[in-house]
Parts: structure tokens; C-alpha cells; sequence
């Protein structure tokens, strides 16, 4: 279902970046071909260079959205994780990659045990919204709790 604002919007800043991304591109073959001979190399290079310079200031970078539930204790605890598994590849001995490994598999227990709590808490949330949203009647509340992704 599309929401008209929202659809001009993303109309408006298509157009926006269609032209800017245009002039500059113009703007740079323009002095491709005034400037001295070029191979393909520096052409390819000239083209993406515009390219890639006029998206990033019209769009600017990707944006990640990480999860709600996911906090940064949680973060923390994963890249811990990822250092232990990183400890049991670069051991050399068999007795240093077994210590290692009784490590990791220690921190990824207590990893996947946090997240499934806490994802569980989350939805418990969620439904508590939910529960007061249709006692009190407001439908929408209700239902972008239910249309929200996990």
C-alpha cells in the first residue's frame, strides 16, 4: 500500500539525483574531451569517480538500521565472540586451539542464551503494546505492532 506523500517524495529525490547526477556527469566528460588523449583506463575511472561522488552527496551513505532488541551489550558480546573464533584460527598448537575452543563455545552459549532472551522480552513488549492499543482502541498502533519486522 503506497502512501502518496511518501511516493512524491521518493519521486522528487529521484529527479533531484537524475539531474545533478547528469550535470556533473556532462560537466566531467566535458573535460575528458577538451583535456589530452586518454586511454579507456582513465576514462572508466573519470566515469565512476563521477558517478560514485554525485550519489554520495545527492543520496548520501546507506543508513543500517540494526534491530530494537539488539543493544549494545548485546554488540559487545558478539564481537567477543568473533575475537574467540578468530583465537581457535590463528592457534598453533592443538592444546592452544582446544583452550580456545572450550572458550568460544562458552561465549557463544552465553551469546545465543542473551539474544533469544532478550528477543523474548522484546516480543513480550510488543504484545503488552498491543494489548493496551486494543483495550484503549487505537487500530493503528495495534496493527503496525503486528506488521513490524523481526
Amino acid at each position: 500500500m503506497w502512501d502518496t506523500g511518501r511516493a512524491f517524495q521518493i519521486a522528487a529525490e529521484m529527479r533531484r539525483y537524475n539531474l545533478e547526477s547528469s550535470a556533473t556527469s556532462f560537466r566531467h566528460f566535458y573535460d575528458l574531451l577538451n583535456g589530452e588523449e586518454t586511454t579507456m583506463e582513465s576514462n572508466w575511472k573519470g566515469i565512476k569517480e563521477a558517478i560514485t561522488s554525485t550519489s554520495h552527496e545527492v543520496l548520501g551513505h546507506k543508513k543500517h538500521h540494526q534491530k530494537e532488541r539488539i543493544t549494545v551489550d548485546k554488540l559487545d558480546k558478539t564481537q567477543e565472540r568473533r575475537n574467540k573464533k578468530a583465537a581457535i584460527n590463528t592457534s598453533r598448537t592443538r592444546a592452544e586451539k582446544a583452550k580456545a575452543q572450550a572458550e568460544y563455545t562458552e561465549v557463544n552459549k552465553q551469546v545465543k542464551r542473551s539474544i533469544r532472551t532478550d528477543k523474548h522480552k522484546y516480543s513480550e513488549d510488543l504484545a503488552t503494546t498491543a494489548k493496551k492499543a486494543s483495550r484503549v482502541g487505537i487500530m493503528r498502533q495495534l496493527y503496525g505492532n503486528r506488521r513490524r519486522p523481526e
